[in-house]
């Protein structure tokens, strides 16, 4: 029963080291600022 426990718990450990490294660990300035204006995603070209 111990060992079960001791899995599951690396497991999640696992698991939320896994979604701390993806949301944390990305550029240090954040995302690059773009130079061309961001264009509404509703209206289509004509």
């Amino acid at each position: 029963m111990t060992l079960l426990f001791l899995e599951a718990l690396g497991a999640g450990l696992i698991l939320v080291f896994i979604i701390w490294w993806t949301m944390f660990s990305g550029r240090k300035g954040g995302e690059p600022r773009r130079d061309e204006p961001a264009q509404p995603e509703d209206s289509e070209p004509k």
